[in-house]
């Protein structure tokens, strides 16, 4: 489902989104979406884990720092407490 939103643009640069569409045979939205598409692609941050294990151990307290780690790497806080 799509949903409508209003932007701002500079008249120029409205003159050459609609030239630019006019010369593709598509609309100004279409072109829009693309290049809104094309830019999150190149900055969007992608935050990978770099490293999971899954194993046993004796040592209980592992668990518990393994999670802190992934949770300090994957950017998020832990709980209180």
């Amino acid at each position: 489902m799509t949903h409508r939103t209003t932007i701002l643009m500079d008249p120029d640069l409205l003159d050459r989104l609609g030239r630019f569409a006019s010369r593709s045979r598509t609309t100004k939205t279409a072109v829009i979406a693309a290049a809104v598409e094309a830019y999150l692609a190149d900055h969007d941050v992608k935050r990978e884990v770099a490293f999971v294990g899954v194993g046993e151990s004796s040592h209980g307290r592992l668990s518990l720092d393994g999670r802190r780690i992934a949770q300090r790497v994957a950017g998020r806080r832990e709980p209180p407490g």
